[in-house]
């Protein structure tokens, strides 16, 4: 969550301002997704955030089962928490449209799109969950693999607006009303990501059921084998032409990989926190994380605002103290503060809002 509401610093812009710097280049490229094949941090955002939500599952549902919570009555919330989640996702796609712009490919829709079907697994004996995996990223690649593709190129049926997914949303997305019908994603996203995407809750899940099951302790071994084997597989179905690695369409080959990574990132600070004691650091982050869907709604919502009341209110050269090539990173800076003392605000007054 910090990441993605750290784009307010804008330092693609910075880069540009300082062509041959490899330090703001390097920090430029780690906040920009990707051309296509291939991952940056930036890239890891949604992935991260997807994992998590399987994460936490088995504790969620430990947490109603000791309520007193049955599983029809829980099913219904879990429906509710996807219609909300698709909902918003539209709504954030919507505001600079002229009419409501129903999209399904960002992080929320495609996390409402998938949880149902999580929630389920959830229920599942383990053996169930990875079967389910097995059949998603195997149907899923398959399902490509066949779309039929101009020439020779295998990897042309994971080509950019030119697959299966795309046509599906030349269908699809042109069932609701537009202003003018659907063609393609300018960015390639697409709505049937949430499957692939489903695959990476499930991976979350899997960690959730294996550090819920060790608790006190932290099942270190199998979080690293996981980690290094899910990566490895990744990498290797991309280098080996079976499947690239494209997260912009969520890939098998992606959800493999970015889900090993987020299984090695999760051993480490679990290493680091939970093992070692570090906590302190956290503290920053744990006030965005409490209330992660404000601090999400707020960086899509708020930046302009800040940014007018700034201007209006210290001037149109506030930011220019060290010149205009680092006035993006400096005006974001303070937009980002602003983000956070309002999440600070609500941590401290113990308002969290979930759903």
């Amino acid at each position: 969550m910090f990441l993605m509401m750290a784009e307010v610093l804008h330092l693609a812009q910075v880069a540009a301002a300082y062509p041959g710097n490899w330090f703001w280049s390097t920090l430029a490229y780690h906040q920009t997704h990707v051309a296509w094949t291939g991952a940056s941090l930036h890239d890891m955002i949604q992935p991260s955030f997807s994992f998590l939500v399987g994460v936490a599952l088995p504790y969620s549902i430990a947490s109603r089962l000791a309520r007193g919570g049955t599983h029809g009555r829980m099913f219904a919330h879990a429906l509710w928490r996807s219609l909300l989640l698709i909902a918003l996702g539209i709504f954030l796609r919507s505001t600079n449209s002229p009419q409501t712009n129903f999209t399904f490919e960002d992080t929320l829709t495609q996390i409402g799109l998938g949880y149902p079907f999580l929630f389920l697994l959830g229920f599942a004996r383990p053996r169930w969950q990875w079967t389910a995996l097995g059949v998603i990223l195997g149907g899923y690649w398959l399902a490509w693999a066949l779309y039929p593709v101009p020439g020779t190129d295998f990897f042309a049926h994971w080509a950019k607006n030119s697959n299966a997914g795309s046509a599906f949303d030349q269908w699809f997305l042109n069932l609701f009303p537009r202003p003018q019908p659907f063609v393609e994603n300018r960015g390639g996203y697409l709505t049937l990501s949430f499957i692939p995407t489903l695959g990476t809750m499930i991976l979350g899940l899997v960690a959730g059921r294996w550090l819920r099951a060790a608790a006190p302790e932290i099942p270190m071994r199998k979080l690293l084998i996981a980690g290094v084997a899910a990566t490895l597989g990744g990498l290797v179905l991309h280098f080996a032409g079976i499947c690239p690695i494209v997260k912009r369409i969520w890939t098998p080959s992606w959800t493999l990989f970015s889900g090993g990574l987020c299984f090695l990132i999760l051993a480490g600070l679990s290493w680091f926190i939970d093992v070692r004691n570090w906590r302190r650091w956290t503290f920053p982050f744990l006030v965005i994380g409490a209330n992660s869907i404000v601090a999400y709604m707020i960086a899509h919502l708020w930046e302009k605002f800040i940014i007018d009341s700034f201007r209006i209110h210290l001037g149109p050269n506030a930011f220019r103290i060290l010149g205009t090539g680092l006035e993006p990173f400096l005006l974001g800076a303070a937009v980002l503060l602003v983000f956070w003392f309002v999440l600070y605000w609500m941590y401290q007054r113990k308002i969290f809002i979930r759903i």
